[in-house]
């Protein structure tokens, strides 16, 4: 039987956890990407190598500073094997990103616990740390070299306006289409 300290010993456990996970970033701060210091973090799964994650890169930034003002985080995680802090700090630069905290996930930590699988993807974490929406940003693409001419789902914004509304997410679930996250044990099987 379970007993109300049992109980309450394993939510305490799940909170702790999910507090103490951090990642370092490129630029030496730890972050904690399930643990939002406002209403919400936006996890983005992004490569330096990946055209479509590249191509998404004013619209990560317009939906940052749009949102900032509303208490919600970005965070940029690269998900390129063996990726240095400098190339990202590079890669950074090249794409304007300013002012948004970034790392690397070489281990595929933070990717597997928010079960991102491709590059770009957006992962919606609330004040809670639960994940309320994961998938594409848009519909800007319709499949791989294949962009529309306009956008006419806005899947992240919608899922961050649910959020920040108290509400559910209406599709907190959506199919990214980019390049392929690799579990980093097979990479190093390969070489």
């Amino acid at each position: 039987m379970i007993t109300a300290v049992m109980l309450l010993s394993s939510v305490l456990t799940l909170v702790s956890a999910a507090a103490s996970f951090q990642i370092r970033g490129v630029d030496g701060a730890l972050l904690h990407p399930f643990d939002p210091a406002g209403s919400a973090n936006v996890l983005f799964f992004i490569s330096v190598d990946c055209p479509i994650s590249n191509s998404y890169a004013p619209e990560i930034q317009r939906l940052c500073e749009r949102y900032a003002k509303q208490g919600v985080g970005c965070v940029l995680m690269y998900e390129d094997p063996d990726l240095s802090a400098g190339t990202a700090r590079r890669h950074l630069q090249e794409y304007g990103y300013k002012g948004i905290p970034a790392a690397i996930d070489a281990e595929r930590k933070v990717s597997s616990r928010a079960k991102a699988d491709v590059t770009p993807e957006a992962v919606v974490v609330d004040q809670k740390g639960e994940i309320r929406y994961r998938g594409r940003i848009d519909n800007f693409y319709a499949d791989f070299g294949k962009p529309r001419q306009q956008v006419t789902v806005h899947d992240l914004s919608d899922a961050l306006d649910a959020v920040l509304a108290g509400h559910a997410v209406a599709n907190p679930e959506t199919q990214a289409l980019g390049c392929t996250i690799v579990d980093p044990r097979l990479l190093r099987k390969q070489k």
